[in-house]
């Protein structure tokens, strides 16, 4: 896309053969820095005093220990017994409280088909990154990261260089769906169809 300006400290023009499009800057640089925190956050875990029972099926068990790997990056640990999994750890958060709620979302989604159990995570340590697009992480998780991306993204009201504007534009290229931030915003509209130029 071939960038024309800034607009309102807060919009990049850009034109894309005899197409132009409003590029939202903030709205963009968050996008792309929630879906490198998606792939790179390894969660901190937060050891019980004493380990939770969990109200499962027999199901969601076996989807636990068939994807433990991405329990334990989600910040979640199990305790195994006789009567089943027991929940040993959550997520650690200042501001989050998590439970055995979150361990049920993580189970219907992974049941679902959302993400990757395989791949990246069979030989993922919790010193390594993730490096895997698509990682499932549950809602709350979700909505750490969407503010962590949010407060270190390109505000409104900065003045941006050809440069910056050119790093914001390729960096939305890079990720799979690009059209609305972690809060819903679109990063990018379409503006008009320009005119053929002009023939002497």
């Amino acid at each position: 896309m071939e960038i024309l300006g800034q607009f309102n400290l807060g919009f990049i023009i850009g034109r894309l053969d005899d197409d132009c499009f409003i590029v939202d800057q903030h709205a963009s640089d968050e996008k792309y820095n929630f879906e490198r925190l998606q792939q790179s956050t390894l969660l901190n875990k937060q050891p019980l005093l004493h380990p939770q029972a969990l109200h499962i099926t027999a199901s969601e068990e076996m989807t636990i220990r068939e994807n433990m790997k991405v329990f334990q990056a989600n910040g979640f640990d199990f305790q195994d017994t006789a009567n089943g999994l027991k929940l040993a750890a959550v997520p650690f958060s200042k501001n989050t409280t998590f439970g055995a709620e979150d361990v049920q979302e993580l189970c219907t989604l992974l049941e679902g088909g959302v993400g990757a159990a395989g791949g990246a995570l069979g030989n993922l340590s919790s010193s390594e990154g993730l490096a895997l697009r698509g990682f499932v992480r549950p809602s709350k998780v979700r909505a750490m990261l969407a503010m962590r991306a949010c407060r270190s993204s390109i505000m409104i009201g900065r003045a941006l260089d050809t440069r910056q504007m050119r790093q914001v534009l390729d960096h939305l290229a890079e990720i799979e769906s690009p059209w609305n931030c972690p809060h819903g915003r679109p990063t990018m509209r379409h503006l008009c169809k320009l005119p053929p130029p002009k023939t002497s």
